[in-house]
């Protein structure tokens, strides 16, 4: 009996224990647990910080443009008037009363003015090419590093780079496959876009300076099909007559094109018998190939003067500054034109380019001309890229558009030469005679050329910076997304000021006009 009551004990201690080391046990893991729970809040919380800090250091670096400040958009919603009761989805969406109504919005890149079977050439771009100078595969296996090599001798290393480049068949090949071909993507969305009046109105004679492979020409054709039943003969002035051989042969390749499909929709309407034989030269532009350099002789004024690119290799053969040398760019222009000639002069949309630019406008103003576009007024160009290329973070005039709905085996191209491009920049003046009355601000409206992306502001406003006669302006738009797209690069609009000029409110930070729209 006695050994029964020990032996009860004995299990009853042992069971004891066993609970008290397992609620020991639990305790430990409970501890344990939440301190692991801890260490895990506290590593996420800095992990979200840090994806925070990255994200607005991101945010921050796509605004660095154009200074941004915070105070702007609150003291918008200071104007809503006291006692408004309206909700909002969110604690930081503001109410701002309007400045201004938009009457009007163009955008300067977009491709729907572009026919159908430009766009069509422009996406087989390359099949042109080849079709005119082929390329064995061995070439075309070795064409990435060529234009990867190309691009350098163009940017930083284009003091190693020949006068006559484009005389080589190695660099005129790789030029003409990717080069010419985003320049065509940037100057047919460029003109297409551009007025009417920016272009020929008659027959005449033409002038493309530093032409190249006829790019101008080639992208004049496809955007602007109204002009290809003009007699318009050109004049291409070049240092390379390989490259403005090999252009003149696509030219007509794509004139072919757009006629081919002119005359077979035209015979299905009408059931004409319409031949080949129309494909001949003369129902093209009548190109004169001239070799020299900027100055050579030309034998006739013309009437429309075009370059892309030219000036800006001009500078950085020399040594001398825009402000020198724009003088002589200019006299040499007016010795190539006639009285009432019009103008499109386009550029690489970099600082030194756009300085040039900006002065070449200044002279045409000041010597009667208008400027149809980018300016939309006769005033002090408010970002003429004399800080910006001498140094500053000041802003240049310059305009962009995405390259997302660029030609598909463009971009993979561009892949394979390790030059991603996600935007495509340039900036430009248009020039036409004083006479000419478009582009003029009424009594009761005002013009505004936008001059940067859009941004994000406090309390669900989007801003983008743009150009006036006023000066650098700070345009805020509320609730973008709800039925109302945010603003582009190059937009044109035309608004009806509600608040006079006197009462707009005025950005700290870089002192431009704000007008809420």
């Amino acid at each position: 009996m006695a050994e029964r009551k020990f032996y009860d004990k004995f299990v009853e201690k042992k069971s004891s224990s066993k609970k008290n080391r397992k609620n020991k046990e639990d305790s430990r893991g409970k501890g344990e647990n939440d301190i692991s729970k801890k260490d895990f809040r506290g590593k996420q919380n800095a992990h979200n910080n840090e994806e925070s800090s990255i994200k607005n250091t991101r945010h921050n670096e796509r605004r660095s443009d154009v200074a941004i400040n915070k105070n702007t958009a609150e003291k918008l919603s200071s104007r809503s008037p006291r006692g408004n009761t309206q909700k909002t989805t969110s604690r930081t969406e503001r109410h701002i009363n309007p400045d201004a109504q938009i009457i009007s919005c163009t955008s300067s890149f977009s491709t729907k003015p572009i026919p159908k079977d430009s766009l069509a050439i422009l996406n087989d771009f390359d099949k042109i090419i080849q079709e005119n100078r082929p390329l064995n595969s061995k070439q075309i296996q070795q064409l990435p590093d060529n234009i990867r090599e190309l691009s350098h001798q163009l940017t930083d290393q284009r003091a190693d780079r020949r006068l006559g480049y484009m005389n080589e068949n190695t660099k005129l090949s790789a030029y003409v496959r990717y080069f010419t071909w985003w320049n065509l993507v940037r100057l047919t969305r460029l003109f297409a876009n551009l007025p009417a009046n920016a272009f020929p109105q008659n027959d005449g004679i033409c002038l493309d300076l530093g032409s190249g492979p006829l790019t101008v020409v080639t992208a004049l054709w496809l955007a602007r099909p109204e002009l290809r039943s003009k007699k318009l003969t050109w004049y291409c002035l070049d240092i390379s007559q390989n490259s403005m051989t090999l252009g003149e042969d696509v030219y007509y390749s794509v004139a072919a094109r757009t006629i081919a499909k002119s005359m077979a929709y035209e015979k299905s309407e009408t059931d004409s018998n319409a031949t080949q034989n129309s494909l001949a030269p003369e129902a093209c532009w009548k190109i004169i190939r001239v070799k020299g350099s900027f100055g050579t002789q030309i034998k006739e004024k013309a009437d429309f003067i075009t370059c892309a690119n030219m000036f800006n290799e001009l500078d950085q053969a020399g040594d001398m500054p825009p402000e020198f040398q724009t003088k002589k760019y200019f006299d040499q222009l007016n010795v190539y034109s006639t009285k009432d000639a019009r103008f499109i002069l386009i550029e690489p949309g970099v600082p030194k380019a756009a300085r040039t630019i900006s002065l070449l406008r200044d002279r045409f103003i000041r010597t009667g001309k208008k400027i149809l576009a980018p300016c939309p007024h006769a005033t002090e160009c408010p970002m003429n890229g004399f800080k910006a290329y001498t140094g500053s973070s000041h802003k240049w005039c310059n305009f962009a558009f995405s390259t997302e709905d660029a030609p598909v085996r463009l971009q993979k191209l561009s892949d394979s030469a390790k030059l991603p491009k996600e935007r495509a920049t340039l900036s430009y003046v248009c020039a036409v005679p004083e006479d000419d009355t478009s582009n003029t601000d009424t009594q009761d409206t005002l013009k505004i050329r936008v001059v940067s992306d859009s941004f994000r502001l406090p309390g669900n406003i989007t801003g983008v910076y743009a150009c006036t006669k006023f000066g650098l302006t700070l345009i805020a738009q509320q609730n973008v997304g709800e039925n109302k797209s945010a603003l582009s690069s190059g937009d044109l609009l035309e608004i009806k000021l509600k608040t006079p000029v006197d009462s707009l409110r005025t950005d700290e930070k870089t002192g431009a006009k704000v007008i809420a729209i």
